[in-house]
């Protein structure tokens, strides 16, 4: 079998909110609080390695069987946040997706029809038991949608270059901003884009990623994470890559009716995450 701890899986990005830990009941809270407390959390990368794992066995386990009790953890002006991983629950609704990816042919290879049956009629079940679950992450692999940036804003940018010898860590680079921020900045992109652009993609992307912050505390933090997708882009580029100001600059400029200069915005960005999708057909 192959050692998966040793694999670094690249190519998705995450959008994840960390709530505080007045936000759960109190059993989880009493949980979470334990658990903020470890010096051994686990890292963005043993989470994938653990989800790699379950499609090494023959059949593939699509879906854990039981839900993960990990988190990730951060601190906000003092305050205990955690990120809850809900790797079964995401793990389903991932491959409700998967399909649009791939042919029935290959996706057949994959995972099994019979693993993909068992595994919705698990969630229906499940669903019927908690109907307001909503996962605390998204994934987009390949690309960081559009509508993500539209959150955060380049004073918000972290960003560190990695090392270039074997075993140094891996570039970051991340948006954190505070939940009030994010919804704000929700609701004028969207008035913009009302007012300039026909109903498309881009907002209905927008008002289905607000409704989702909608479910959360007020004083959560929202972070949009490259993740793996720095894997997939050269330094120089990956340096250099200010998405969340070529939105904002595009949004502005829908505002004040200047066409020119948010087609310019729009075009810069296209490309940018063309040329990384390009990538994906050339592995």
């Amino acid at each position: 079998m192959p050692k998966v701890s040793s694999v670094i899986v690249p190519y998705a990005a995450y959008l994840r909110v960390y709530e505080p830990l007045v936000a759960f009941p109190d059993e989880e809270r009493a949980h979470w609080t334990r658990y903020a407390r470890r010096p051994d959390r686990p890292s963005y990368q043993d989470e994938l390695r653990r989800s790699l794992a379950d499609l090494l066995p023959t059949p593939p386990v699509a879906v854990p069987v039981h839900e993960s009790a990990d988190a990730f953890v951060t601190e906000v002006d003092g305050v205990v946040c955690v990120c809850p991983w809900r790797t079964r629950l995401r793990g389903w609704q991932a491959l409700g997706e998967v399909a649009e990816d791939f042919p029935e042919p290959v996706l057949d290879a994959l995972i099994p029809p019979v693993v993909r049956r068992q595994s919705a009629q698990d969630y229906e079940r499940w669903l019927e038991r908690n109907p307001d679950a909503r996962p605390w992450i998204r994934t987009a692999t390949w690309q960081v949608p559009i509508n993500w940036f539209v959150l955060v804003s380049d004073t918000e940018r972290e960003y560190e270059e990695g090392g270039e010898d074997e075993g140094a860590a891996a570039p970051v680079l991340r948006y954190r901003t505070p939940m009030v921020q994010a919804r704000r900045r929700v609701a004028r992109g969207l008035r913009a884009l009302r007012e300039a652009v026909d109903e498309g993609p881009l907002v209905d992307g927008l008002v289905d990623v607000g409704r989702w912050l909608e479910e959360f505390h007020p004083r959560s933090l929202v972070e949009l994470d490259y993740g793996g997708l720095v894997h997939a882009l050269p330094a120089g580029e990956l340096a250099a890559d200010h998405s969340a100001a070529d939105v904002a600059e595009g949004i502005e400029a829908l505002r004040h009716g200047d066409g020119a200069t948010a087609g310019a915005a729009y075009g810069r960005l296209v490309e940018r995450w063309r040329a990384v999708r390009d990538r994906r057909s050339a592995n």
